[in-house]
């Protein structure tokens, strides 16, 4: 059975063949505390009008080396072929990860990094396949380095500086100006193992490090499921990126509003909420000026993973294309 690549999937193997420099299409930056791409604010004239409506897509590059039979690149081709229908429903933003997430079993050996915060080139091969297919349709990148369960595979704490600076100077490296990057994954989770990313202070140091590693790049760290992040963290962060799986929906404007005091743009970009509840949650966050970021882990977290665009959720992805697509 031959596979179908999309136009774009097509261009992106055929200079991946030729190994040729290519510049980024898509910039993402903040315009007067709001986003923009390539300029222009995002969703004009609509209610989301400054906002990226993201998902979370952290396992599209997955692989597991204790078990040798998984097909990492079949994988990350399912998302690639799918990337469209999701700008077709109104998505801008897809958050990855480094190290990917609970994919719904325990044991997993899943990493860009080598133990001493080195990157394998295998396993970014598939991350800038994603990048550039993203890159081409006009969308952004939240890219986190750090999940708990995963940052035991780095030795010791001068690999979690490596493992930053090498994957800001990647960023760099690539040109890629659709991407953003989120140190860890809820960084102050009590299952990292590493200290170094849990306390406040060192993870100041390591938000720095990426800012001076890569000037241009837009750095910021996840908070918890409560939908709160340290003041003081905030303070290093070119913008707030929160979690909102954990708290419920009429909490949504009390959370939002005391972080607008930090005068930066807030993104959700984890907010397990399917069906009608998605559906409240994401005109919620809208309204209070947050970006929104859905994750369905049964079916695009969880393996065996499926990506199926409008048809993961047809309520929570309506509801997206009726907000940004006012008749």
């Amino acid at each position: 059975m031959k596979l179908r690549y999309s136009k774009s999937l097509f261009f992106l193997l055929a200079i991946s063949v030729f190994n040729c420099q290519i510049i980024s299409r898509t910039k993402v930056e903040i315009k007067e505390g709001a986003w923009a791409i390539n300029g222009e604010l995002t969703y004009p004239n609509t209610e989301a009008e400054g906002l990226l409506l993201n998902v979370r897509m952290v396992n599209v590059t997955f692989e597991d080396l204790v078990n040798p039979d998984f097909d990492s690149k079949s994988n990350t081709d399912l998302f690639l072929r799918k990337i469209s229908e999701y700008k077709k429903a109104g998505i801008n933003t897809f958050t990855l990860n480094m190290q990917g997430g609970m994919p719904g079993y325990e044991g997993a050996i899943n990493s860009a990094f080598r133990p001493d915060g080195k990157l394998k080139t295998s396993y970014l091969h598939r991350l800038a396949d994603v990048i550039r297919v993203c890159d081409i349709q006009g969308i952004v990148v939240i890219l986190g380095c750090f999940y708990h369960g995963q940052d035991q595979i780095l030795r010791d704490n001068t690999a979690v500086f490596q493992a930053v600076k090498s994957t800001a100077n990647w960023i760099k490296e690539q040109q890629f100006g659709n991407v953003m990057l989120d140190i860890a994954n809820e960084y102050s989770h009590q299952e990292y193992d590493h200290e170094v990313i849990r306390e406040e202070d060192t993870m100041i140091e390591l938000i720095q490090l990426s800012k001076e590693t890569n000037p241009d790049l837009l750095v910021s760290v996840s908070g918890g499921g409560n939908g709160t992040v340290s003041p003081k963290v905030i303070e290093a962060c070119d913008f707030i990126l929160i979690h909102l799986d954990e708290t419920p929906v009429q909490k949504y404007k009390d959370r939002i509003d005391q972080l607008m005091y930090f005068h930066k743009p807030i993104i959700c970009n984890k907010d397990d909420k399917t069906g009608e509840e998605g559906v409240n949650a994401l005109t919620t966050a809208i309204k209070n000026k947050c970006s929104w970021g859905y994750v369905n882990k049964e079916l695009n977290q969880y393996f065996p993973v499926e990506y199926n665009g409008f048809a993961d959720d047809t309520l929570v992805y309506s509801k997206i294309f009726e907000l940004v697509h006012p008749q």
